[in-house]
């Protein structure tokens, strides 16, 4: 199995090394560092502005702005090797033997889908470089990565802490389905205490869904805690997590009940950024 930790410039990436490293241990796996260099289109000089300044003013500004560009291009690819090289030390000092480095020029989604099939798990800050501080939203790749991957996606905050207990915000949606699949055919959170709660007023098939993914992590060896509880979603996970001291967090990316507007809706931020908890996502 790979672990694939998203790492950048931002305050997120020494949590997501440390982050990536608890899930390569508890998963038996590599892991691999990645920093995307992401295009930025190049000045144009319209012809207008060439009719004013003069040909000769306009070509010669031009060849300035392709030499900015190129030593910006050559600093980003200088900074990125070095953050990399930070990050694989503080990964094999943490316990991890097999990392390998990427640098690469381009789309983080891009890349992330071209090589979906060599990796099992994807780490991310909530936010990165660009977005910080404090934006009350998601940062614009982890949205699209939520969106877009197929992989579990790991969204994590800006440290680390020890992870003792979990909680499964579950729907009986096909994601949260994935999700218990996940969670049982890796072991990813086995000996953790974990709670399985369904939102809802305890009627219809999500509660046989509960049921049946109850009896699919017993089988598995987990100890968990089937609950359920009526409510608004957001205000019902932030204040388990509080009440119960959750120290993860895990959900589906879609599904057919109110958790859904926790991933594609706005809510997801609040719930990152109050309860400062690390949310697997799995679709």
């Amino acid at each position: 199995m790979n672990v694939l930790a998203c790492i950048d410039r931002s305050r997120f990436a020494s949590s997501v090394c440390d982050h990536a490293v608890w899930s390569a241990i508890r998963l038996g796996a590599s892991i691999e560092l990645l920093h995307v260099i992401e295009r930025h289109p190049r000045p144009v000089i319209s012809a207008d502005h060439s009719g004013r300044l003069g040909l000769d003013s306009s070509e010669s500004l031009l060849a300035e702005l392709v030499a900015v560009d190129e030593r910006r291009n050559r600093l980003a690819h200088e900074t990125g090797r070095l953050l990399l090289e930070a990050a694989a030390k503080r990964v094999r000092a943490a316990g991890v033997e097999h990392v390998t480095q990427r640098l690469v020029h381009g789309d983080l989604i891009r890349h992330l889908k071209h090589h979906e099939t060599d990796n099992d798990l994807v780490v991310i800050g909530r936010s990165g470089e660009v977005e910080e501080p404090p934006a009350h939203h998601m940062g614009r790749n982890l949205e699209r990565v939520i969106r877009t991957s197929h992989l579990p996606v790991l969204v994590v905050p800006d440290s680390f802490r020890p992870v003792r207990t979990f909680l499964f915000a579950y729907d009986g949606g096909r994601s949260a389905g994935a999700a218990v699949m996940f969670l049982v055919e890796t072991g990813f959170l086995n000996g953790l205490e974990g709670q399985l709660l369904l939102v809802g007023d305890g009627t219809g098939h999500s509660v046989t869904h509960l049921a049946d993914a109850t009896r699919h992590f017993g089988a598995a060896g987990h100890v968990i805690v089937p609950t359920v509880r009526d409510g608004n979603p957001r205000q019902v996970i932030l204040e388990t997590i509080e009440r119960e001291a959750i120290d993860f967090l895990v959900m589906g990316s879609y599904g057919h009940s109110r958790i859904r507007s926790l991933v594609v809706g706005s809510t997801t931020t609040e719930v990152l950024q109050r309860c400062d908890t690390p949310l697997l996502v799995v679709r």
